[in-house]
């Protein structure tokens, strides 16, 4: 055997023989909460913005920004609201005291593009849970999936942008739990998907299920072919639901689809499944992160409309022949998954380094994006930086690597429990990708925003700061962000729904100049009357002064 791969390997078969409780003790609630040690916090220095990204911005913070000494975060999950893109929420197990590896469901809201964070603290105070996974329906409302005690698994709801969640509502499940919303548009519209590990869960080896009524209630989990394990969930633009994992040995990838999922009249038929060529086992357990996973299996569909619609595409951090302990693989099906290209090294270093969390998305035009860490630059399985490759011919060539943070050492800050959590998220959109995930610049673990490339707040494909440039968007605060996004948001007031924010408006039509709109105002309007005076008085830009000024600055009387 490769020694490499026994290295890998060998550690976990005292787990598997132990069976699935003793190799899923780790997502058990054996430690008793303790509370933070001390109620401090310290500014947090600002990190480099290296070539690639637009900035970084930690998110599990206090009221002032600060970082909070002594706690712990990791295994991020992030959705994105598609209805308003500038609203965003991030999941992940939250632990108070980094003394004890009791986790809570924590999460932070940002309605700046991610700019800012405000992290109201967890869920459920004082309740054990892990494993996070988020995503948003296509009317806005945000799902939080989470693991608790015993392997049960609930899921909140948001319907207010993140600020609040709902009661739980209980779902089968079981560890490393994963979900996907229908977003067709299509019969399942709002379905959710859900599958898990069989190794510790609710219904033995039936571990897929579904929700017809937005997780109010699931279906009884079926068996699927090759109880895939470890991986993620994805919908393709026909319906046609995918499920990933690695068998039972860990050794081989798979993916399964079911193209009547979607249909509540009908029992879910799952394809038999092709094994993806990746050319190396899934890893486990090994240096950069002991105790966990080195990334899960992770899946994605092409919607884009074009040529590349419905391709699926698939990754993992893999163990390859020889001594490289790990490498990012990439496999691509134009066939709903009957068949599979050989596996591609998105990695492009030299020599032998670990590439672990591997995570991917698409892009609604088809870019694919990845990102990954990295031991190149340090000779070090402890100390990594963030990568990114991105490719716009469907995996085909893969951009130059590139590095998008500063090193970290993934084992400092371990919240008795040494790993860095099991996975990263990502969501891309037309321009860039949000992005969800984990590292220890503060000698802690704690959770970061990174938004890679330019933003793309109205979804058009343009740069928002070009939409700015070219007048397509105005900015009239001046503050880099399309003011149609802010009000789409709800970060700034448009009270008669014309398109400008409230603030600015109100300054053009503070004709006194008294910081308000009023009597007086509507008198120099009314003075004004009828003339084409090429300044304030003309409210709706039309080049004289009318009824139209007069209802805009009605509109304003009350809000300014």
């Amino acid at each position: 055997m490769n020694p490499m791969l026994t290295n890998v390997i060998g550690p976990i078969l005292p787990l598997l023989a132990g069976g699935p409780e003793a190799l899923h003790q780790r997502e058990l609630p054996d430690d008793p909460y303790m509370p933070p040690a001390a109620q401090v916090a310290e500014p947090i220095p600002p990190l480099p913005v290296p070539a690639g990204s637009s900035f970084g911005v930690q998110a599990n913070v206090d009221a002032m920004g600060n970082n909070i000494i002594g706690d712990a975060a990791n295994e991020p999950s992030i959705a994105v609201d598609p209805t308003a893109p500038n609203r965003l929420v991030i999941g992940w197990r939250q632990f108070d005291n980094v003394a004890s590896n009791f986790r809570q469901a924590g999460w932070a809201w940002s309605h700046d593009g991610g700019r800012t964070w405000t992290f109201p603290g967890v869920i459920e105070p004082g309740f054990f849970r892990s494993d996070p996974v988020l995503d948003a329906d296509s009317d806005g409302t945000f799902y939080y999936c989470s693991l608790s005690s015993g392997f049960a698994v609930q899921f909140f709801k948001s319907f207010d942008s993140g600020l609040s969640w709902g009661a739980p509502t209980p779902a089968f499940g079981g560890d490393k739990q994963w979900f996907s919303i229908d977003r067709t548009g299509g019969i399942g519209h709002g379905n959710v998907y859900m599958s898990w590990s069989s190794n510790a869960g609710c219904c033995g080896p039936n571990t897929f299920t579904r929700s017809f009524d937005a997780a109010a209630s699931f279906v009884e989990p079926i068996l699927v072919y090759g109880t895939p394990k470890f991986g993620t969930t994805a919908v393709a633009p026909n319906g046609t639901v995918y499920l990933s994992g690695y068998t039972s040995n860990f050794n081989q990838l798979l993916v399964v689809g079911s193209a009547n999922a979607n249909n509540p009249a009908e029992n879910p038929i799952f394809s038999v499944g092709n094994l993806v060529p990746f050319g190396g086992p899934m890893v486990l357990f090994a240096e950069p992160n002991p105790a966990g996973l080195l990334g899960q299996v992770d899946i994605a569909i092409d919607s884009s409309g074009g040529p590349t619609n419905g391709n699926v595409y698939a990754l993992c951090s893999v163990n390859p022949p020889g001594a490289d302990p790990l490498d990012v693989m990439f496999s691509r099906s134009e066939d709903g998954g009957t068949t599979w290209t050989p596996g591609v090294r998105v990695n492009d270093d030299v020599g032998d380094n670990w590439q672990w969390f591997g995570t991917l998305d698409v892009a609604p035009n088809g870019r694919l994006d990845i990102v990954w860490n990295d031991t190149r630059n340090s000779g070090q399985a402890n100390v990594s930086q963030l990568f990114y490759s991105s490719s716009d011919d469907a995996g085909d060539t893969w951009s130059t690597n590139v590095a998008l943070s500063p090193a970290f050492d993934s084992h400092i800050g371990w919240p008795n429990q040494n790993k860095l959590g099991d996975y990263y998220d990502m969501v891309s959109d037309r321009v860039g990708a949000n992005l969800a995930w984990a590292a220890t610049f503060n000698g802690e673990q704690d959770v970061y925003f990174l938004r890679i490339g330019a933003y793309d707040c109205n979804g058009n494909g343009i740069p928002d700061v070009d939409d700015i440039a070219n007048l397509s968007s105005d900015d009239c605060n001046g503050n880099t962000i399309p003011d149609e996004c802010e009000i789409a948001a709800g970060t700034a007031a448009d009270t008669n729904g014309n398109g400008t924010i409230d603030p600015c408006e109100c300054a053009a039509a503070d004709l006194d100049g008294s910081g308000d709109v009023g009597i007086n105002d509507l008198l120099e309007l009314l003075a004004a009357w009828g003339s084409d005076p090429g300044g304030p008085p003309d409210l709706d830009g039309d080049g004289d002064v009318g009824i139209e000024d007069f209802l805009a600055m009605l509109a304003l009387w009350g809000p300014c």
